[in-house]
């Protein structure tokens, strides 16, 4: 400490020590930013751990993604408009595409499938979804990508400034 009396020392301010806190457990997830998701890495099945799995292999697909696209938008032919990947982009893809096998595969073609998919129609937001009242509209597109079908890539227009958001990727199953 210094001799000079506090009271001299205008703007003076002592630093208090540094406590780390502890991580709660569910932020616990191993994300590996580093490796890259191949399809074999992706769990076939339909259990519980299966599930599990493969919506912690999205979001640590869309982190990289993140990582290696600053600008967090890519263009889209279609629209003739930037689509801006967002956090309820992860947050719904995780959760929907994680159910099925397919959709998850889909996921992985991100880089295709947000410049090339192609408007099919444009509907209200449903009133009863929390995770869409920020927009105006949802425009559905569709992409067809090879050894997965039809892919369904659903984007959010928000109702503040009219940019397009992407909502959520799923797989087709066409019958």
């Amino acid at each position: 400490m210094l001799d000079v009396p506090l009271a001299l020392l205008v703007g003076y301010v002592e630093e208090r020590e540094v406590y780390e806190l502890p991580v709660p457990e569910f932020h616990k997830v191993s994300l590996d930013l580093a490796a890259d998701i191949r399809p074999e890495d992706v769990p076939v099945g339909d259990s519980t751990e299966d599930r599990r799995e493969r919506n912690r292999l999205i979001r640590q697909f869309y982190y990289q993604w993140l990582n290696r696209n600053d600008s967090r938008k890519v263009f889209n032919r279609s629209l003739n408009d930037y689509i801006h990947v967002k956090y309820i982009s992860v947050n719904e893809t995780a959760g929907h595409a994680s159910l099925r096998y397919l959709s998850t595969l889909a996921v992985l073609q991100l880089d295709a499938i947000l410049p090339n998919a192609v408007l099919k129609e444009s509907k209200p937001i449903h009133q009863g979804t929390k995770n869409q009242k920020g927009f105006n509209r949802m425009l559905i597109m569709e992409y067809s990508c090879p050894a997965i079908g039809i892919v369904r890539l659903t984007v959010g227009q928000k109702r503040s400034d009219g940019a397009k958001v992407q909502y959520c990727i799923t797989a087709i199953e066409v019958s």
